[in-house]
């Protein structure tokens, strides 16, 4: 009986951490270039007793492991913004930004001018490009994103090269880490990325790829799941209760 309050147990357990990342990715369904995580789970099997006294031998003892989150690498919907300075990746590559003093990745590549000329995306972290931060001043006019991702301004009567935004790729995204406001981090190390497979869209950008009504029906079903284990638990403590009460009566 304990067994089954227990195996219950862990399943709560794991419904509440798969409950988080649903919500998460619900949370995050309008950020541009999100991806959405899901959970896997595992058996595992406790050990047997060795012990031949028992009258019926043991049985194995099935456990929920949570062995932790699987990043979905989908690409997202291009949607057309009509901003010069916006692109989208069309491909598997990641944008470089700076982070403080470190170096982070993102999907995000929608971009405008902050306070300070940075070239920044809209969670206000300055894209990198082969030659570090892109700065404009007031002199530098009309400036273009390529699709190859040269960046252009009009200054002193012709268009100059600013830089080019730098691209770079993993070989598994499952080594990339969630860092926080739509980041991520590399536990391997990042290459450059390849220019024949990834293409920048100009005047775009990705869109989530989470999709609103699946996320919302996983977490109904994960709400009637943690309520049909939470039932089953409180049957099984009050079957415990009525066994030790007319144990004891029956011994009086």
């Amino acid at each position: 009986m304990n067994n089954a309050l227990l195996v219950g147990l862990s399943r709560q357990v794991a419904l509440a951490r798969e409950l988080d990342v649903v919500a998460n990715n619900v949370a995050n369904v309008n950020t541009n270039g999100f991806k959405r995580r899901a959970t896997e789970f595992q058996e595992f099997v406790s050990p047997t007793a060795k012990a031949e006294l028992f009258a019926r031998p043991d049985q194995p003892v099935s456990f929920v492991w949570d062995r932790g989150t699987n990043l979905q690498y989908t690409q997202g919907a291009i949607e057309t913004t009509g901003n010069p300075l916006d692109v989208a990746i069309n491909g598997d590559a990641l944008f470089v930004v700076r982070q403080g003093g470190a170096e982070r990745y993102t999907r995000n590549g929608s971009l405008s001018l902050n306070g300070k000329g940075e070239l920044v995306n809209s969670d206000g972290y300055p894209i990198m490009s082969d030659q570090g931060p892109l700065t404009f001043t007031d002199q530098d006019s009309d400036i273009r994103v390529m699709p190859d991702g040269t960046v252009t301004s009009f200054q002193a009567g012709q268009f100059q090269t600013k830089g080019k935004l730098r691209l770079v790729s993993v070989a598994n995204p499952q080594d990339l880490r969630n860092e926080g406001r739509n980041l991520f981090s590399s536990a391997a190390p990042v290459s450059p990325a390849k220019t024949d497979t990834n293409r920048l869209a100009v005047g775009a950008v990705e869109r989530s790829n989470v999709k609103s009504v699946t996320e919302m029906t996983r977490l109904i079903e994960i709400n009637r799941s943690y309520q049909a284990v939470a039932t089953m638990m409180a049957n099984m403590d009050a079957l415990r209760g009525t066994a030790i009460s007319r144990l004891a009566d029956t011994q009086s």
